[in-house]
This record gives C-alpha cells, sequence and structure tokens, in this order.
C-alpha cells in the first residue's frame, strides 16, 4: 500500500483503494461495477434499496446478501415490490438471508411506489441524474473524499419531498459515487476515468 494514497497494488498489478483490495467479492464489485453509471429504472431503484440497507453497515455484507435480497424482493421490479402487503413485510423480517430491519424493508417498498409516481415526471433515473455535479474534484487521497456534497443533500431532499424514505446525504452520496455520477476513484487507481463519464 501506498502511505500517500492508500491506494494497494494487486497481485494483478492494478492500484485499487483499500476498501477494494483483499475480498474478491469486493474486488470483483469495485473493478466491475463500482463507479459504472446505472442507466435503468430497476438498476437505480435496486441500487437505492441497497444502499439504504446498507445505513449503518458494512457494504461487504450488503453485497454478500446481495442475490438474496434480489429474490426476497422479486429482482427489484418496482411494481412488484409496490405491492407487497404487510404480510410480505412480515415474511423478510424472518428471511435470515436478507438485512432484517423492518424500517428499511418498508422504506424499500415506500419507494417501490415513489419510483412508479415518478414516471409521470420523466422517471427515476433522469431525476437522480439531474443532480450531477459540473465537475468532481479528484482526489489524492481517502481524506480528499466527503462523505456529502451541496448535490447529494440537494438530491436527498428533492427524493424525500417525491416520497422517498431513507435517502440521507451521506447515503445519497454513496449512490452517487456508486452508479457514476461523481468519480471518487483515487488518481493512482486502475479505474479513475473508465467509467466513461469523468475524465
Amino acid at each position: 500500500m501506498s502511505p500517500d494514497n492508500g491506494t494497494v497494488i494487486g497481485e494483478d498489478g492494478l492500484a485499487r483503494p483499500l476498501w477494494a483490495a483483499s475480498d474478491p467479492l469486493m474486488q470483483a464489485y469495485y473493478d466491475h461495477e463500482w463507479g459504472m453509471p446505472v442507466r435503468d429504472e430497476q438498476g437505480m431503484y435496486e441500487r437505492i434499496s441497497l444502499e439504504a440497507f446498507q445505513a449503518g453497515l458494512s457494504w461487504a455484507t450488503i453485497l454478500r446478501k446481495r442475490e438474496a435480497f434480489r429474490a426476497a424482493f422479486v429482482d427489484f421490479h418496482p411494481e412488484s415490490v409496490a405491492a407487497f402487503t404487510e404480510e410480505d413485510v412480515e415474511r423478510l423480517m424472518m428471511d435470515a438471508g436478507i438485512v432484517r430491519n423492518r424500517l428499511k424493508i418498508r422504506a424499500a417498498i415506500t419507494n417501490a411506489k415513489a419510483t412508479i409516481a415518478l414516471r409521470e415526471e420523466g422517471g427515476l433515473v433522469d431525476f437522480v441524474w439531474s443532480f450531477q455535479p459540473e465537475t468532481t474534484p479528484a482526489p489524492h487521497t481517502f481524506a480528499d473524499i466527503p462523505t456529502t456534497s451541496p448535490e447529494s443533500i440537494a438530491l436527498s431532499k428533492a427524493l424525500r419531498k417525491k416520497g422517498f424514505a431513507f435517502v440521507g446525504p451521506t447515503t445519497m452520496y454513496a449512490l452517487m459515487e456508486a452508479i457514476g455520477i461523481i468519480d471518487t476513484h483515487l488518481l493512482d487507481s486502475h479505474r479513475r476515468g473508465s467509467s466513461g463519464v469523468w475524465v
């Protein structure tokens, strides 16, 4: 690991941040998904849901449970989840494969309904992407990466007004990183600028 920037050179010779350096699942996620643009409604709804479930937990925990989440939430089809009832909530509370948090489960259902409602205004994807800043400062170290931004604060407020839950500014900043709206790859990471959105 370089003490100057916090990246780790892997056995394949590629530089990755510390969080993606050792766990094979996290490494694959970083190499092939994190920071890549998400432009479809189902994918966006899934990411918002998973980021909400991650609150207070590690992303590795969520990633390991991702397939169980997809099975429990019908591959995150908004129409299917929007139709969930209290019986479904109780069923999910018994599902050891997911994070069994009643408020977060209900938020996923609430957010599915809000996602459908947003279609009348152009859809969730365009709504979220409309908060993309003109530039993202290129981080040299982890200390350079904030946990919120004016855009994530604004996105959080806007989504709440549209009926979404568990979409706080920190959670939305993590979402913006994960779906490529901002590029917080460290400058010497092999992924820096690879999304095609930022250079």
